[in-house]
C-alpha cells in the first residue's frame, strides 16, 4: 500500500515540476495537468505543440437548409379522427335519446354525458352492443366543483380491445345523491368506485363492498375535496406516558389560520388583483381577560 502511494506522490511530484517549467522525463514529456488543459483551450492559447486551436465562435457554419417537418396546425392533425368520433357521438344519441344528455370531442377523445339514473342502462349498451364493445374499465375517478348544485363529477374511462377506441363517460352527484354501481357490469370497477368514495364521499348504490381503500381505519373527512383542509382534522402522534400511537383532534392556533389565509392572499395580489401588500400583516392578539381571583388582588 505504502509503494503505491510513494509512486502517485512521484507522478503528481513530476506532472508540477512539468506544469512550473521544471526537468520533464522523457515518459511525461507532452502531459500537463488537466487544468492547464482546460485553460489553455477556453483561453485561445496555442497547444503544447505550437499549433492554434480554432475559434469556434467564428467558424463558418453549413446552411440548415429546408425543415425537416413542415409548420402545421396541431389541430390538423386530429381532423380526421374529430369527424368520425362526431359521427360516432351521434350515432349513440340516436341510440339512447333518453339517457345521453350530450357529448363532446377534443382531439381525438370522446365524452358523453348522462344523467345518474341513466348509468347502468348506458354502460350495458357500451359493453354488449356490437357497435361499442367497451369491455374495460380504465378508470373511475372525481372531481370536486363546490360551486355547482351536484358538486361532484363521476368520470368513467372506457377501452374496446375490439374496435381499439376509448370513450369517456361523465355524470354528477352530490353528497346526498348517490350514483349506481356498475360492479355487475365490471368486475374490476370495484375497487375504483371505492377509492372515490374514500377521496371524495361519492355513493355508489348497489356496490358489494363500499369502504374505504386508502386512507386508515377511522379516517375523518374526504381528502381530495376542496373544503378538506390540508392539515385533516386529526393528528398521530406517539404518547410518551401511554407508550403507543394516539390519534387525537388537530389543534391549530387562530395565528397559523391567519398565515395560511395572507399566504393565499398575497398570492392574489401579486397576481395583480391586489396591490396593497401592507393589509395581509397579522393582527396583533387581544390580551386574555383577567381571571376574578387576579381581578380581586
Amino acid at each position: 500500500m505504502s509503494a503505491r502511494t510513494n509512486s502517485a506522490c512521484a507522478v503528481v511530484r513530476s506532472l508540477s515540476k512539468a506544469a512550473v517549467g521544471g526537468s520533464r522525463s522523457p515518459a511525461l514529456r507532452g502531459v500537463l495537468p488537466a487544468t492547464t488543459l482546460m485553460r489553455t483551450y477556453y483561453s485561445g492559447q496555442k497547444r503544447p505543440d505550437g499549433s492554434e486551436l480554432p475559434n469556434v465562435r467564428k467558424a463558418e457554419r453549413l446552411p440548415v437548409g429546408p425543415l425537416s417537418a413542415p409548420i402545421v396546425n396541431p389541430a390538423d392533425k386530429y381532423a380526421s379522427a374529430g369527424e368520425s368520433l362526431h359521427a360516432y357521438g351521434r350515432y349513440l344519441i340516436s341510440c339512447l335519446p333518453k339517457h345521453i344528455q350530450q357529448f363532446s370531442v377534443w382531439k381525438d377523445e370522446l365524452t358523453i354525458y348522462i344523467a345518474p339514473t341513466s348509468v347502468l342502462p348506458v354502460f350495458a349498451f357500451l359493453k354488449n352492443h356490437t357497435a361499442a364493445q367497451f369491455t374495460q374499465v380504465s378508470d373511475i375517478t372525481g372531481v370536486d366543483y363546490p360551486t355547482r348544485n351536484n358538486r361532484f363529477e363521476v368520470v368513467y374511462n372506457l377501452l374496446s380491445v375490439h374496435h381499439n377506441s376509448r370513450i369517456r363517460v361523465k355524470t354528477y352527484a352530490d353528497e346526498a345523491t348517490p350514483v349506481p354501481s356498475i360492479c355487475s357490469l365490471y368486475d374490476g370497477a370495484n375497487w375504483y368506485e371505492r377509492e372515490a368514495y374514500d377521496l371524495f364521499g361519492i355513493f355508489f348504490v348497489g356496490h358489494p363492498d363500499l369502504r374505504r381503500i386508502m386512507t386508515d381505519y377511522g379516517f375523518d373527512g374526504h381528502p381530495l375535496r376542496k373544503d378538506f383542509p390540508l392539515t385533516g382534522y386529526t393528528e398521530l402522534r406517539y404518547d410518551e406516558e401511554k407508550k403507543r400511537i394516539v390519534v387525537e383532534p388537530l389543534e391549530m392556533t387562530q395565528a397559523f389560520r391567519y398565515a395560511l389565509m395572507i399566504f393565499f392572499d398575497a398570492r392574489e395580489s401579486v397576481s395583480g388583483r391586489n396591490k396593497d401588500l401592507t393589509m395581509f400583516k397579522l393582527p396583533t392578539p387581544a390580551p386574555e381577560p383577567e381571571s376574578k381571583g387576579e381581578q380581586k388582588k
